[in-house]
């Protein structure tokens, strides 16, 4: 696989989302540890919302165009409809 990237996640929308959920990731496991659940639940909270930020940066444009997908292969064969004889 090294490579062969396509620009996967190398978007401002992916950057975005995956810093703010590590940050939440981060709370949430400091506040764990220190059983602490008002600040283990902010973290949840962040995570979530790293999520909806990426999601909404996404359909603003500044992700990743989707891409349509090829067929890799030997083309299908297809059969003639089948004709009513008079």
């Amino acid at each position: 696989m090294a490579g062969s990237s396509h620009g996967h996640g190398h978007t401002p929308a992916a950057w975005t989302g995956v810093i703010i959920s590590f940050i939440g990731f981060l709370v949430a496991g400091a506040f764990m540890v220190m059983a602490n659940s008002v600040g283990f639940w902010a973290g949840m909270v962040l995570i979530g919302a790293g999520a909806v930020v990426g999601g909404v940066m996404r359909a603003m444009g500044l992700g990743q165009n989707p891409k349509p997908l090829k067929m890799v292969g030997a083309p299908v064969a297809t059969r003639e409809p089948a004709t009513a004889e008079s």
